[in-house]
């Protein structure tokens, strides 16, 4: 059999498969739904991801008797706690995709993509946020990444919903007055905050609250204090997530890169990334801050590539012909048919 790795980004908003060979091309590639198993169910997440893999496997061009990959790599949003991983790797390696799996959370995932080792540390700002450590002589540092309940702050979902919070304090006197205010109903078409908030609660009406995280950002970018105040707490806990990762790997004063991802940090251009680079200049001044330039399946593929021992040649090979390759959505394959 060909060695190949079959490399799977589960992520809350998408989950996106790719099958490559040892050299590093890319035999297949497709795109579902996000599958994240606290926010469908484990059983729902395999499915997934089975209709997707299925599906990769008919672009390669492989019989369905046969087995797709040498290895799995799978890096997934909702792989925060051992315990998780632990059942999520029993269930990959039962449905028999490849001979050997591995899975994890997907911030690892976004830290491969951003450098060429896997050494390092990386902080995700999505639909959530998360921070992995990696030092090089292999210790790992990590958050459970559960949300308020384990420490969190961030992420679109968090930050879109304080949008809506601040709007509706504003307009009933509890909070300052703020640009956020007509934003917010002018983003849900209303007359008044209040009259959106009805409306959400009765189904009425969606509270996108990632729509709702860049309503914040448009208006903190126009110079209003109460919305640039969210901004800047969100750069205080991105910074905060990197520092605490470095300094518990003591790695502070090494040169290392902080690699940041996610569609939250990477969608507002420098205002968040700029000021990060500022304040881990003062406490890690070695640091070298990257904004990831290619997505975490791909970091899944190339930590397959690694444990499966394959050449730099691979990794080149598969940085330079992914960023020209069409993506092809696999909608109609996630059904676990």
């Amino acid at each position: 059999m060909t060695d190949r790795v079959l490399a799977i980004d589960g992520g809350n908003s998408k989950t996106a498969v790719l099958l490559v060979d040892a050299d590093g091309q890319v035999l297949a590639q497709v795109r579902g739904p996000g599958a994240s198993p606290q926010n469908v169910g484990l059983r729902r997440s395999l499915e997934v991801f089975d209709g997707l893999v299925r599906e990769a496997a008919r672009q390669a061009g492989l019989s369905p008797d046969e087995r797709v990959a040498r290895h799995t790599a799978a890096y997934l949003a909702g792989a925060d706690l051992p315990r998780e991983e632990q059942e999520l790797t029993a269930e990959v390696e039962r449905h028999g995709w490849s001979e050997t799996s591995v899975v994890g959370n997907d911030t690892f995932a976004l830290l491969r993509a951003g450098t060429t080792d896997g050494i390092g540390v990386a902080v995700v700002c999505g639909a959530g946020i998360n921070c992995v450590g990696v030092a090089e002589d292999g210790r790992t540092h990590r958050f459970p990444a559960l949300g308020r309940i384990s420490g969190d702050w961030g992420g679109g979902g968090h930050i879109g919903s304080e949008a809506l919070w601040l709007a509706v304090r504003a307009e009933d006197g509890r909070g300052a007055s703020t640009a956020l205010l007509p934003a917010v109903v002018a983003h849900f078409g209303t007359t008044t905050a209040a009259e959106a908030v009805e409306r959400i609660h009765f189904g009425e009406a969606e509270a996108d609250e990632h729509a709702l995280c860049q309503v914040l950002f448009d208006v903190a970018a126009s110079g209003d204090r109460v919305a640039q105040e969210v901004v800047e707490r969100l750069v205080e806990e991105v910074s905060v997530l990197a520092e605490v990762s470095l300094r518990r790997l003591d790695l502070l004063a090494e040169p290392v890169d902080v690699v940041l991802g996610g569609g939250v940090l990477t969608g507002t251009g420098d205002v968040v990334v700029g000021a990060v680079r500022e304040r881990l200049a003062r406490s890690a001044p070695l640091a070298r801050i990257r904004v990831v330039d290619l997505p975490p399946v791909v970091g899944a593929a190339l930590l397959g590539l690694d444990a499966i021992g394959t050449s730099p040649a691979a990794e080149l090979r598969l940085r330079s012909a992914y960023a020209d390759l069409p993506v092809e959505p696999a909608l109609d394959a996630v059904a676990g048919g």
